[in-house]
């Protein structure tokens, strides 16, 4: 069986049913068995591909991006260069690479990596060298921070609400002689809203929402900036729908049907994150599209020199450009939030924040 399977029957069986985010909680981070601390999930012999995988020059433009915020700061120095969920350090290193470009960045900004996983810290280990580690973001050193994060927030455990029969009640994971099994606890009313459609699904991320504050604080205690980009949007107070989904082998799967094997994500609340991180005390930019923002950010004339460089390679970096912006592919389905310590200057590609 497997191993991670008999934690659940055996927590099920001593606790009764799972909420969604603690059944997520167990799959991906689980301290033996879960998905993301027994692997490397990216690339083509992994289960997904992320953007930074895609092409260099969404790396590249982050680190122009986080540059010139430095710059717009006065250039302080040491500046903590985080990045929540690095992956395999790909995106680091592009940016680190690209932000070269600002005489003195290099020197200044201490980079910190923000990850549970062994496997994944080692390959970020091979690509960026001299970051320091931590396994949450309050770990990191006081001061200036500039933050990164890219498909960080969807991996974080939602709860779901389903309403039917004129009430809530929370989504729940169960057992019955088959396995694990889908089921609905009793009737809620407090904090969910009264007035929904039949069979509308709300969905919740507690600690998306607690790192959103905890951001936020940061930023306006010690000034700074995050840039966070994941897929998603603002949902209807009602509910946006059932957007918890796992992935295997570049292809989706049944969330219950190999727990610590598959991905398991949802779809980010953006108004949800931009409300955090003002809690918190942050300045938030308005939302953009990914595309949008990496248009803002000069994707096309870096596509161009690119190409220039390598012309045999100039239909493929065509293409990773249109993976990237396009509103087929990733360009509107990704989003971008952006958010500053109070009474900072604009921020490159966003102007002004709320």
């Amino acid at each position: 069986m497997n191993p991670l399977v008999a934690i659940i029957r055996d927590e099920i069986a001593e606790n009764g049913p799972l909420s969604v985010a603690r059944y997520m909680t167990l799959c991906l981070a689980h301290p033996r068995h879960g998905y993301y601390v027994t692997r490397d999930p990216l690339g083509a012999r992994g289960d997904f591909t992320t953007a930074p995988e895609i092409s260099q020059m969404f790396g590249e433009l982050l680190g122009l991006w986080a540059a010139q915020v430095w710059l717009d700061l006065g250039r302080p120095a040491p500046l903590r260069l985080a990045e929540m969920g690095p992956g395999r350090g790909v995106l680091m290193a592009d940016a680190l690479r690209a932000a070269r470009a600002a005489p003195g960045f290099a020197a200044a900004a201490e980079v910190w990596l923000v990850e549970i996983s062994p496997v994944l810290r080692a390959e970020q280990a091979a690509r960026v060298a001299g970051a320091h580690w931590a396994a949450r973001l309050e770990d990191v050193p006081p001061g200036p921070m500039i933050l990164l994060a890219n498909e960080f927030f969807d991996a974080l455990p939602i709860r779901q609400f389903v309403r039917g029969g004129g009430v809530w009640r929370e989504r729940l994971v169960g057992l019955d002689e088959k396995g694990l099994r889908w089921g609905l606890g009793p009737p809620l009313s407090a904090g969910l809203p009264a007035a929904a459609p039949e069979g509308a699904v709300l969905e919740t991320c507690p600690a998306a929402q607690g790192a959103a504050r905890a951001i936020g604080a940061r930023l306006a205690a010690a000034g700074g900036a995050a840039l966070i980009i994941d897929y998603g949007d603002a949902p209807a107070p009602t509910g946006g729908g059932d957007t918890l989904q796992a992935v295997a082998r570049h292809g989706y799967v049944d969330p219950l049907g190999n727990p610590g094997g598959a991905d398991l994500t949802a779809h980010v609340d953006f108004g949800a994150l931009a409300a955090g991180l003002g809690a918190g005390g942050a300045h938030v930019a308005p939302l953009l599209t990914q595309g949008a923002l990496l248009a803002r950010l000069g994707i096309a004339p870096r596509a161009q020199t690119l190409s220039r460089a390598r012309p045999d390679r100039a239909a493929d970096i065509a293409a990773q450009a249109a993976r990237l912006t396009d509103a087929a592919q990733m360009g509107t389905l990704f989003k971008a939030l952006a958010a500053a310590g109070p009474g900072q200057p604009p921020l490159p590609g966003f102007g002004g924040t709320t």
